[in-house]
């Protein structure tokens, strides 16, 4: 689920709890998390409404201005309305974790073995340690670039870069990618392979 910049503060700062989206199918489920740019959403409730549950009030609570503005964006979104309700849970989990390079024999061995089958997986074969080393040798590289250097897909090598960053090994900047602490442990290790 996707949210504005200006709707996520308002999300940081406890204003907004609330959201309507028009779906095909529900892209969420009670009890689950979503990650946002500004941290992470505990979804309390997902629920089919009818347009009429859409007030004034509601639409200011989910962060637009009148449900005239809310209801022109959900004309852009063919399907069914929801109502989301969620809080903010906290920070996005993997900055703690990328920051964490005192990694354990048996979290390494979980992480290689990720790794491993990230690689097992891939229609193009092995790739994790070519992409984290081409991240260490050109930190903040655009991905189009450093697309073209591995002979990639630009598309291709975003999601799985995206796949290092969920378990901590990337970090993303403004124009780019670099090896948090905890990604230089692990290339090591993995270099030592």
């Amino acid at each position: 689920m996707m949210f504005r910049m200006n709707h996520l503060k308002g999300i940081r700062e406890g204003k907004i709890k609330l959201a309507y989206r028009n779906w095909r199918r529900p892209n969420l489920k009670a009890g689950s998390t979503q990650l946002t740019a500004y941290g992470q959403l505990m979804i309390d409730e997902v629920t089919e409404v009818p347009q009429s549950d859409i007030t004034e009030a509601s639409a200011r609570e989910s962060g637009f201005p009148s449900k005239a503005a809310l209801m022109t964006e959900l004309a852009k979104h063919p399907g069914q309305l929801y109502r989301i309700r969620f809080h903010y849970l906290g920070e996005d989990p993997r900055i703690a974790l990328r920051e964490n390079n005192e990694i354990s024999g048996d979290e390494m061995a979980g992480i290689l073995k990720k790794l491993a089958s990230l690689d097992k997986h891939s229609a193009i074969g092995p790739w994790t340690k070519k992409v984290l080393s081409a991240i260490e040798r050109h930190p903040a590289e655009r991905a189009g670039d450093l697309a073209v250097a591995l002979r990639m897909d630009k598309d291709w090598l975003k999601l799985n870069v995206r796949k290092l960053k969920n378990i901590g090994l990337t970090e993303s900047l403004k124009l780019g990618y670099r090896l948090s602490p905890r990604g230089e442990e692990v290339l090591a290790a993995l270099k030592q392979r």
